[in-house]
This record gives C-alpha cells, structure tokens and sequence, in this order.
C-alpha cells in the first residue's frame, strides 16, 4: 500500500442472491484513496457505489478481493478490531440522517464516542470546535424534530467527526435537502476536508455535487468506466 493511501481497494467482486440466482453488483474493482482526497462516487441507480462505500465502511463483506484501511486488510480483523475500527477510524454520513430522536444535537454527536469508552467532559475542547465548525453552536440543546434538514444533516457530519476518523463516508449526503441546505452541506464537507484534513469518500448523483471535491470517478454496472 503506498505510503499516501488511506484506503486501498483491490479486485473486489460482490454479489447477492437473488431467487436462484446471484447478481454481481460490483465486479473486480481497484481503487486508491490518498490522504487528504475529496472523492466522489457517481453512477446510476443500481450501479454497485453505495455498495462499494458500505464495504469500505466494513459494513458488508467482499465476496473476492481485499480492502485495506490504513495498510490492514478490514476481513482479516476479528469482530472486536472491525467494530473498533468503524469506531475510530471511519466516520458515517447517510442520506437519512440517523439521529436519536429524544437526544439533543450535543448528545447525538457525543455518542459513537460515549460507545468507544471515552468521557464527555474529555471530548469538551473537540465538541466545541466541532459545533463551531458545522454552525450548531446555538442549536446544541434541540432535539431532532426541532431542526431543519440540513441542520440535521450538520449534526451527522459532527457525530462522524467526533472520534477523529481518518476517513469520512457520506452516502447521498444531500439527497433529501432542497438546493441551498445541499449546498450548505457540501461547502461543509469542503471545509471539512481542508481545515480537519479529512479524507472524504462520497457516493452522489448530483454532478454539481462533485465540484466540492478534488476527484470523481463513474460507476456502471459494477464496473469503474472513468475516472478523473
């Protein structure tokens, strides 16, 4: 693995049953994320890009191939090293936001590190750069039901920065936002990814949406066509 990359995809094939038969949704493919990329992941529906992003986040498994995080391979670790490891070094971003509904923003952005053991009152320094950075200083307190979309989506964007990951997966981050959230969103992203020198993986649709990052590659069919 060179020494710039932070995800290392290799011949990876993936399929799932379907009635008699087994539909290959990805089919041998390579790619490298370097440190600090910008990447988005466009294809249409059924292309296999969020299928690729959930193997990347070790949520599913490849059926061949291998995926490295960091130099090491995500199957070759047991349970614990693959939970560990979502944990701290990768952060979530989905198009539907996720959130608990009865806990405030603060709450919902403190818990994956609550579940990795630490203390709030050690995330304190970190929570507050965090609020800062995504606007939700004066929203700490509201519940989900009390925010916009895009606010939300914000408070997703902060859960996944709150372990300090090395990479940051975000599936259709704006597919349920109208154009100016979106935009918000994905100028947080941008911000994101220069000042906290996050590597940010993106699965869109939106080919407006793949200015914000620094690279773009297609999907079809399971297959990267074009890369850039």
């Amino acid at each position: 693995m060179a020494n710039n990359a932070v995800v290392q995809v290799s011949g990876v094939s993936k399929s799932f049953p379907l009635e008699k038969n087994n539909v290959r949704v990805l089919d041998n493919v390579s790619l490298t994320v370097n440190r600090g990329d910008f990447l988005s992941i466009m294809g249409p529906s059924g292309s296999g890009k969020s299928t690729l992003l959930y193997l990347i986040g070790g949520l599913d498994k490849v059926c061949a191939g291998q995926i490295l995080l960091n130099g090491k391979n995500i199957w070759d670790m047991n349970d614990r090293g693959q939970s560990v490891m979502r944990r701290r070094e990768v952060g979530l971003v989905f198009q539907f936001y996720n959130l608990i509904p009865n806990l405030n923003v603060v709450d919902n952005i403190l818990m994956p590190a609550i579940l990795d053991g630490k203390k709030p009152k050690s995330l304190k320094k970190d929570l507050d750069v965090i609020l800062d950075i995504t606007g939700l200083a004066d929203r700490k307190k509201h519940i989900p039901c009390e925010l916009s979309g895009g606010q939300q989506q914000r408070v997703a964007i902060a859960r996944a920065l709150i372990t300090n990951p090395d990479v940051i997966l975000a599936d259709e981050p704006i597919g349920n936002l109208d154009s100016a959230a979106g935009t918000q969103v994905l100028k947080l992203l941008q911000r994101v990814n220069s000042e906290k020198k996050k590597t940010i993986i993106m699965v869109t649709h939106n080919i407006e949406a793949t200015a914000y990052g620094n690279r773009v590659i297609n999907i079809k069919d399971g297959k990267i066509i074009e890369s850039a």
